[in-house]
């Protein structure tokens, strides 16, 4: 107990760490702040930037970008009624409406505060729950993990692409994308034809750049005619009347946001959806009506998606699962670290999880410092015109690119990438899932070819082991539940019995 909890102060101590941590979420608020910015966008584009330093650094930085990231979208939400992150979707319906209102000071402060709560409880749950799911996790055999990585891809599909069809489709192509270069265990050519530069596979890192990044500057280049909206801020700091008079919807909503981010490719849109729809079945006496400024519709969204960050950790850790997108990228980061996320990280590793812990803790910290301070700054940012900063981005992400492997060969996959993405957007296809694709391509390619020896490379005890054990069994009825719900059939059924 003594040495976690020294790992889990470690990161207060050292002045470079507590450097990284507040500068990262800073850059955190400012860039999920601006519409079209995504945390996703900066946390892959920023940790190119990691490669080369020490772990600590790498993992402390990586914690306030993620933390800063899913709250600042709230900002732009409030002040643009443009939400900077899916997440905060649900923070404008009613955000926005108070801004209109003279109040987008309080809203601002409310938010802060109650993010802060939220980010809490979700580091709360990570702390006690990642160690017992990873417990349970070493039970887990090779084509457990074949179907988890199978049901994480399905779930991103499913919940950020609204078509299960496209969804299976975009991973499929990044598990393909992902197999490109030597086979791991034959060390065979695979889809190389003939180039030295492809035997050593595609970086996944530049794809994700080229995906998040590129795609979605050429997306914004639409909109460079819109200007922004000027706002006038005054008040920020809530009352603590207030805050004490939120707190109970804050902490249910927090604990929903737990459960949401915990699940395999859901993530903190999700969460923040499903807390305002609690809000307006649970609260009886709102503030206002909903959709009109009532201050519950942004203390739940607010409350659940930055819990879900600390929830989204667990699945990432414990069984090497990406929770979503951003967690997607930072598992590229930490193999990149020499880390292997799953259940053998608590045990070979458990001081990194608990430093972790301790970062996370830190970054919620600066997280209510600044997120109650330097307003009139963020309202500066916000107006920056798109022909300034788009250019500014691209160079940003070149660079990173760049930085992985200091080849240009990246930089020309990244704008391959970006074009293919935005192609991707445009007929209505995510690029979350291809980025899922090549991330757990590779554990699907192993577990299945381990999951084959052990049954002796007989087809019919490989399918029959996935009813013998109740373990598969579980998991295997979660993966078909996952196709089924998305399908015509179901959803007439549920019509016709709701």
């Amino acid at each position: 107990m003594n040495e976690a909890l020294q790992y889990f102060f470690m990161s207060w101590v050292d002045p470079k760490l507590v450097f990284l941590a507040g500068a990262g979420t800073f850059a955190g608020i400012y860039i999920g702040a601006i519409p079209g910015l995504s945390v996703t966008m900066a946390v892959s584009i920023l940790i190119s930037f990691t490669f080369k330093w020490h772990v600590n650094e790498a993992l402390v930085l990586i914690a306030g970008i993620y933390l800063g990231g899913v709250y600042g979208g709230s900002r732009s939400a409030i002040l643009l009624n443009i939400p900077g992150a899916p997440a905060a979707i649900a923070t404008g319906l009613d955000g926005y409406p108070l801004a209109k209102r003279g109040e987008a000071g309080t809203a601002i402060g409310l938010t802060t505060v109650m993010s802060v709560i939220g980010g809490f409880v979700g580091i709360f749950a990570l702390a006690v729950g990642a160690p017992a799911v990873s417990s349970f996790a070493l039970h887990f055999g090779p084509r457990d993990y074949l179907m988890l990585s199978i049901w994480g891809i399905l779930l991103v599909g499913s919940l950020s692409g609204g078509s299960l069809a496209k969804g299976i489709f975009a991973g499929a192509l990044g598990v393909l994308i992902a197999s490109v270069g030597l086979d791991p265990l034959t060390a065979e050519k695979r889809f190389t034809f003939g180039s030295v530069q492809l035997t050593a596979g595609i970086s996944y890192i530049a794809a994700m750049i080229g995906f998040f990044g590129v795609s979605e500057i050429l997306a914004q280049m639409h909109e460079l005619h819109i200007k922004a909206v000027k706002q006038d801020v005054s008040k920020i700091i809530p009352s603590w009347a207030m805050v004490r008079k939120y707190l109970p919807l804050s902490l249910r909503t927090s604990a929903i946001g737990v459960g949401v981010g915990a699940l395999p490719g859901a993530g903190g849109d999700i969460a923040a959806l499903m807390a305002y729809d609690h809000a307006r079945r649970t609260v009886k006496n709102p503030s206002r009506p909903f959709g009109e400024g009532a201050y519950e519709g942004i203390v739940a969204p607010e409350s659940a998606n930055n819990a879900a960050v600390g929830g989204a950790y667990v699945p990432m850790l414990t069984l090497g699962i990406p929770g979503d997108a951003v967690t997607a990228v930072i598992i590229g980061a930490l193999y990149i670290h020499g880390l292997k996320p799953g259940p053998m990280l608590m045990i070979e590793t458990p001081h990194l999880f608990w430093f972790t812990v301790g970062s996370l803790v830190l970054a919620n910290i600066f997280l209510l410092i600044f997120g109650l301070t330097g307003i009139k700054i963020f309202a500066k940012v916000v107006e920056t015109p798109k022909p300034i900063l788009l250019p500014l981005i691209l160079v940003l992400s070149a660079v990173g690119a760049y930085a992985i492997n200091n080849s240009i060969v990246d930089v020309y996959w990244m704008l391959g990438f970006g074009v293919f993405g935005y192609f991707l957007k445009i007929y209505g296809y995510p690029v979350g899932p291809v980025i899922l694709g090549m991330i757990l391509g590779p554990l699907m390619d192993r577990s299945y070819r381990q999951a084959m020896i052990s049954a002796q490379e007989n087809p019919i005890t490989f399918a029959s082991e996935f009813f013998t054990s109740p373990l598969s069994a579980v998991i295997l009825a979660a993966l078909t539940f996952t196709i089924v719900s998305q399908t015509r059939w179901w959803k007439r059924w549920r019509g016709q019995t709701v």
